[in-house]
C-alpha cells in the first residue's frame, strides 16, 4: 500500500478496477494495461530519444522482447535488459544492479516482476534509478515477446482477460485469483454499499 500511495500515478490495469472507478465518480476511467501502455510509450518516445531499460523476467524472454521491440520500433533506444534472480538479493547484488542501471542512463525503467513484487521493488529501489521513471507492467514482457498468448480483443473488451490467463496457467494463477478476485469483490460491494447509503441519506434529508 505504501508503494501504491507514494507512486507518481497508479493506472487501473484491469477492467474491473476501471469499472469500479466509473461507478464511484470517475466516469472517464478506462483500463490502462501494461501490454498496451508499453509499446505506445516506446513508439512515441522514438522522436524524443527516450532511453528504455528492461528489468525483470528471464534472459530468454528479454532477448525475444528486445528483438520484437526493435523490429516494431527501429528508432527506439533500448539501452539495457536485466534479468534479476528470482530470490532475495544480497546488498552486494543490489549495489551491482544499481550500478548497471545507472550506467545505462535510462529515462524509463520498465519493470516486469509481477505483483506485488514489482511495486515493492520500485518503491524500495526508487533512489537506484532516479531520475528515471519506473513503470511496472506485469506480464507485458511475455506478451510483447510472444512467449505467452494474450487474450483476444473481445475478451479484453469484456473484462475477461484474467479468465484467459487463468485457462492458460491454472496451476500458477488459480489460488492467486481465488484470493485476489474474492477480496476485490468484497471490497467493491462494500464501496458501492457505502456510496448508495450516503446517497439515500442525502435524499432523505432533502426538504420536500
Amino acid at each position: 500500500m505504501r508503494a501504491m500511495r507514494d507512486a507518481w500515478v497508479n493506472f487501473p490495469d484491469g477492467a474491473p478496477v476501471a469499472w469500479l472507478l466509473r461507478r464511484v465518480g470517475h466516469p472517464g476511467a478506462h483500463r490502462v494495461a501494461g501490454p498496451d501502455l508499453m509499446p505506445r510509450v516506446i513508439e512515441a518516445g522514438q522522436e524524443h530519444g527516450l532511453r528504455h531499460l528492461l528489468f525483470g523476467s528471464t534472459p530468454e524472454v528479454l532477448e525475444r522482447l528486445q528483438a520484437s521491440l526493435r523490429e516494431r520500433f527501429p528508432e527506439a533506444l533500448i539501452v539495457g535488459a536485466i534479468s534479476p534472480p528470482f530470490r532475495s538479493l544480497s546488498s552486494q547484488e543490489e549495489a551491482e544492479l544499481t550500478a548497471e542501471i545507472n550506467a545505462a542512463r535510462p529515462h524509463i525503467v520498465w519493470v516486469g516482476l509481477g505483483l506485488p513484487k514489482q511495486d515493492e521493488w520500485m518503491w524500495n529501489n526508487r533512489t537506484a534509478y532516479t531520475p528515471a521513471l519506473a513503470l511496472g507492467v506485469g506480464a507485458a514482457f511475455e506478451f510483447l515477446a510472444g512467449t505467452k498468448p494474450r487474450a483476444p480483443q473481445w475478451m479484453q473488451r469484456a473484462g475477461l482477460e484474467w479468465l484467459h490467463r487463468l485457462l492458460h496457467e491454472p496451476r500458477r494463477l488459480a489460488a492467486r485469483y481465488l484470493k485476489t478476485n474474492t477480496e476485490f469483490l468484497g471490497r467493491a460491494v462494500a464501496v458501492m454499499a457505502r456510496r448508495y447509503t450516503r446517497s439515500a441519506v442525502h435524499a432523505l434529508r432533502r426538504p420536500f
